[in-house]
């Protein structure tokens, strides 16, 4: 039998979710699933990090209202066939991020029009208007989307705000005895997450095996 094949196609800004998607990958090809994997490349991406709280602010505007941003071109091998694509990324301001509309925008229909897709969500909190707006989108282009797998930053409010935003404009506070690490461990998600992701790309692969009747 051949190997069942699967394109994951992401963005990420700050590495988080390339770090879940590491374990997921792992855990897909430890079943025998053989993965692509493709990432979006903005021609002008934000600065990182922000070089001052305006410009931070600008960027959190625009992405709240959906800008695009222009990808570079796509590997030829995307518009292949598969049998799942993963399209993954983090939430920006409730939505998808702006490399990742872009990319529904100018390949969504021709790479995952007619295919089963499953959105990988790396956000602080709210991502079903991300997973909406995928949905609504894809399903425009003939796409199967299924239930998305979804990663929350585990840290608590507002030290998750307070965080995200210090990380953002580079000035995370580093000692580990602070006041403030007590509250917030560290940016991003957790080890235990990465198992996780793991464990999601074990089932994936599963699922796959049987023609997604498990």
């Amino acid at each position: 039998m051949p190997k069942k094949r699967v394109l994951i196609v992401y963005y990420s800004y700050t590495q988080q979710t390339k770090t879940l998607l590491k374990k997921f990958i792992y855990g897909l090809e430890s079943g025998g699933v053989e993965v692509s994997q493709e990432r979006l490349e903005p021609l002008n991406p934000y600065e990182f990090p922000f070089r001052s709280n305006i410009r931070l602010a600008i960027a959190m505007a625009m992405t709240f209202f959906q800008k695009r941003m222009t990808i570079k071109p796509l590997a030829a091998n995307c518009f292949g066939t598969w049998d799942c694509i993963i399209l993954a990324g983090p939430t920006w301001s409730y939505h998808p991020s702006g490399p990742v509309l872009d990319f529904l925008d100018r390949y969504g229909r021709d790479v995952c029009g007619g295919k089963k897709i499953i959105p990988f969500i790396s956000c602080r909190s709210y991502w079903r208007l991300h997973y909406w707006t995928l949905k609504r989108r894809l399903v425009l282009y003939g796409s199967e989307v299924n239930k998305p797998i979804v990663f929350l930053h585990p840290q608590k409010e507002p030290w998750r705000f307070i965080g995200l935003i210090l990380q953002l404009r580079g000035k995370m506070m580093r000692r580990e005895n602070s006041w403030f690490r007590h509250r917030y461990p560290g940016y991003g998600h957790s080890k235990r997450q990465g198992g996780e992701a793991m464990e999601e790309g074990k089932k994936l692969a599963i699922k796959l095996r049987g023609d997604w009747c498990v």
